[in-house]
């Protein structure tokens, strides 16, 4: 019995230390559990209304991979630009999306980020230089590439974060925007969410040599893993690799260990792994679940304004369902009005 607490002290020491070095504060370290309890919320909630036969189409649930979203941003400069693939959601929040435009976009309402367009897979604001998700396996990753290019040519000081999953990884286009990108030295942070599946196979069955993030050596780029469902690792590993960036040295390319709790979306029943493993992900390496020991054994949350956090958050979500539901649905006569394609 005395092993796993030996286990927990070395675990939460190094929790300190790493938050030490890095110079975060109570208020930063609360602000990433508020966004990660958000993004939770947001999920669950939209798995329930998929249910309830509320949401048209299909989407791509996060859950599970709260701490890549949030640590990521807390990297990142407000104005830096976010190209997201299609399991997006958690990411569009933590970079301060509205929850209640994202979920009428989510019913297909007119006051949503597309007018209701757009759904799931398409949330996008070029206010705050999200430019969105799409529908495309891998999609997101050579318009980073025109996008690190135009940042570069206009000589701005703001970089790209491209973010994708595992499975995008062994599409064509993966090597030549990789390529291109090098070669170019442009202004672009890949970003791999590698949450063990892709559609519907394990990841070690359908890449040849892992981790991915090694492939990025053939194309001259530096790389970096890391546990994805460890927030302030996360933090300090895409801290860095954005400095490297910013500082005009090229792309870098960082693979965060991850999982997820729902199939790939919602046409897919997750025949293809046990249920024992999932249950073991959520039990013992749930990342919320791992901050919030972390957080309670410093004493920078106690149990109680941990659940009124947590529960803070949930409100956040039930209203933007509130003002979703509320909202109206497009016109017919506007059938035409923001398509692009």
């Amino acid at each position: 019995m005395a092993k796993p607490k030996v286990k927990e002290n070395i675990i939460q020491d190094d929790f300190n230390e790493r938050v030490r070095r890095l110079g975060l504060s109570d208020e930063t370290l609360i602000g990433l559990y508020r966004t990660m309890c958000t993004v939770r919320h947001f999920e669950y909630t939209a798995d329930r209304l998929y249910a309830e036969g509320k949401v048209h189409g299909t989407m791509h649930l996060s859950a599970g991979q709260e701490a890549v979203a949030a640590g990521t941003r807390l990297a990142l400069q407000p104005n830096d630009y976010l190209i997201n693939h299609h399991r997006g959601h958690g990411h569009f929040i933590a970079k301060g999306a509205d929850v209640n435009m994202m979920m009428a976009e989510f019913l297909g309402k007119d006051t949503g980020y597309n007018h209701g367009r757009g759904g799931s897979m398409h949330i996008a604001d070029f206010q705050s230089n999200n430019l969105g998700a799409n529908g495309i396996v891998g999609g997101g990753i050579p318009q980073a590439v025109g996008v690190g290019l135009a940042l570069q040519m206009q000589r701005r000081k703001e970089i790209c974060i491209c973010i994708f999953g595992d499975g995008a990884s062994n599409e064509g286009v993966f090597h030549e925007a990789l390529n291109m990108v090098s070669l170019w030295k442009l202004p672009v942070l890949y970003v791999c969410e590698n949450n063990k599946y892709g559609m519907s196979m394990d990841v070690e069955r359908v890449v040849a040599k892992l981790p991915i993030a090694q492939r990025a050596e053939a194309y001259g780029i530096p790389w970096s893993t890391v546990d994805g469902n460890d927030v302030i690792a996360v933090y300090e590993t895409m801290k860095n690799a954005a400095e490297y960036v910013r500082a005009g040295s090229g792309p870098y390319f960082v693979e965060a260990m991850t999982y997820r709790y729902f199939g790939h979306s919602k046409s897919d029943r997750n025949l293809y792994r046990p249920k024992e493993e999932i249950e073991d992900w959520k039990q013992n390496r749930d990342p919320i679940m791992r901050f919030t020991k972390c957080l309670l054994r410093s004493e920078i949350l106690g149990e109680e304004q941990a659940r009124e956090v947590n529960a803070q958050a949930e409100q956040v979500i039930l209203k933007a369902v509130e003002y979703a539901e509320a909202s109206p649905d497009p016109d017919i006569s506007t059938l035409m009005e923001y398509v692009y394609a």
